[in-house]
């Protein structure tokens, strides 16, 4: 028992999950708290969001990627990046839609700050960028990340069934499996399925590189 445990946590991290939400739940929808509001990351906090995706271990990831993929495209990286700022202009928490392979819109990097985290500041901010763009819209995620897999299910998000998305193994029965462990009966029986869109699974092979 110890092993699968073990194999089950290790997967919660490692594993692939890829949600889709091909129109939002409106009423999961809300605004910042009182204090907080929502503006672009500013080039010169840059640094600032890299910190923040990093987390103290991937930054050299985090540099490659932007290279790779926004440097490109400085310009729209900073008008999709978003934060959420306290009273003081802190960013607190991040998050964004990119259109990935210049075909289909994603979920940037979602991260609320730990110390801000069950504030109503991560649902406010993500209730502000998906006002404002198109469905459908994609979350590439992992089974560890409870928090925002419940926050994606409210809003509509639902896994992708395919077994393959772009060059990524999909791995949603282990996903499940682990999700069906931590999360509530409730919260579990609220995850739903779907089938991904094919224009968008052809698009995920339009680069070497996985831009979600």
């Amino acid at each position: 028992m110890a092993d699968t445990l073990q194999d089950m946590l290790t997967g919660a991290t490692t594993n692939n999950l890829f949600m889709q939400c091909d129109e939002p739940n409106v009423s999961a929808f809300c605004s910042l708290p009182e204090g907080f509001s929502a503006r672009p990351c500013r080039q010169n906090e840059l640094g600032l969001w890299k910190e923040m995706w990093a987390q103290g271990k991937y930054l050299d990831f985090v540099n490659y990627y932007y290279k790779k993929v926004y440097a490109p495209q400085k310009g729209e990286f900073f008008r999709r990046t978003m934060f959420a700022v306290n009273e003081n202009d802190k960013p607190v928490a991040t998050a964004g839609i990119w259109c990935s392979y210049g075909k289909i819109n994603t979920v940037m990097f979602f991260h609320v700050l730990p110390e801000y985290q069950g504030q109503g500041i991560g649902r406010g901010l993500f209730s502000e960028i998906l006002k404002h763009t198109t469905f459908p819209v994609y979350v590439h995620t992992h089974p560890i990340a409870t928090r925002a897999i419940r926050l994606y299910s409210e809003f509509g998000f639902k896994f992708v069934s395919d077994s393959v998305v772009g060059y990524w193994e999909n791995n949603l029965q282990e996903g499940l499996a682990y999700l069906k462990e931590v999360l509530s009966e409730k919260d579990f029986e609220q995850l739903q399925t779907t089938t991904a869109n094919p224009s968008s699974l052809e698009a995920t092979l339009l680069s070497e590189l996985a831009e979600f």
